[in-house]
């Protein structure tokens, strides 16, 4: 699904929640976008792997291998590769300050702007009380996420067939459970407070898998969103400016554009 155009050239690209090793990995979209950019500072902000899931059966198909292989293609053409571990692949908190194959691992990082604004880059894990109080209830929930996943995915194969675009169940039951939304508001406000508590301009995060970009209390909060649910991804533009980059949404736009002249679509597309 790689594109031919010319790679799209930004200052920073930050991605977290990959949840490599899981089916409801989208690899192959993250293969694409990786493929696709080009970046001075490359952040890995969390939940790269998924350590929880390969503790209990091993997933790994040739879309993971490539993102691997993107990942160090980027550090060695230059880049600077940060990677913050977060919960799910929280034994790499064992390897923090080390450097492997020209990624660093952080427990959390300080981003600087062109305009001098410093952004705290946390995974944000340590910000989620059920993560961090009542881990059986985490892992309940993991459990619980993974089922709605796999649903998702038997019926995308059902729209695929149906020759309806991709559509994410369990980004829509969270949309509709008032108790998830306030979560979602609890978990950005306590970010942002820890940014102002750190006299920090703004805060970059991952955890939720909910992307969002918005001014909390005078506090830039932006949270990179997934690649399981969404496939998005935060970018930097050279001037400092930040935007919300829906990889999946861009690829399905690019492809009905053309799709007058270019025949059926292809299921990678539609998946």
């Amino acid at each position: 699904m790689q594109q031919t155009e010319s790679p799209r050239r930004y200052r920073s690209v930050f991605i977290s929640d990959l949840h490599l090793g899981t089916k409801g990995c989208r690899a192959d979209f993250l293969a694409d976008f990786l493929h696709s950019v080009e970046c001075s500072h490359l952040y890995l902000v969390g939940d790269i792997v998924d350590g929880w899931r390969l503790r209990k059966s091993w997933y790994w198909d040739t879309h993971h291998d490539e993102v691997i292989r993107l990942v160090l293609r980027h550090a060695r053409r230059g880049a600077t590769v940060t990677y913050i571990p977060g919960n799910h692949d929280e034994k790499f908190r064992d390897w923090l300050g080390l450097e492997v194959a020209g990624v660093r691992l952080s427990a959390e990082a300080v981003h600087v702007t062109p305009d001098g604004r410093r952004l705290l880059v946390v995974h944000g894990d340590a910000f989620d009380s059920v993560v961090r109080y009542a881990k059986f209830l985490a892992l309940l929930g993991d459990w619980a996420y993974d089922a709605a996943l796999e649903l998702n995915r038997l019926l995308n194969l059902a729209r695929r067939r149906l020759g309806y675009p991709y559509w994410s169940l369990s980004q829509w039951l969270k949309r509709q459970v008032k108790g998830a939304v306030k979560a979602i508001d609890r978990y950005e406000e306590a970010l942002a407070n820890e940014a102002r508590r750190r006299d920090m301009d703004g805060v970059i995060c991952g955890h939720i898998h909910h992307a969002e970009m918005r001014s909390i209390g005078g506090v830039l909060y932006m949270n990179d969103g997934d690649w399981v649910e969404s496939c998005t991804a935060l970018v930097e533009h050279m001037d400092g400016r930040f935007e919300l980059v829906s990889w999946a949404e861009e690829r399905k736009l690019s492809f009905f554009r053309s799709r007058r002249n270019a025949g059926p679509a292809p299921a990678e597309i539609l998946s």
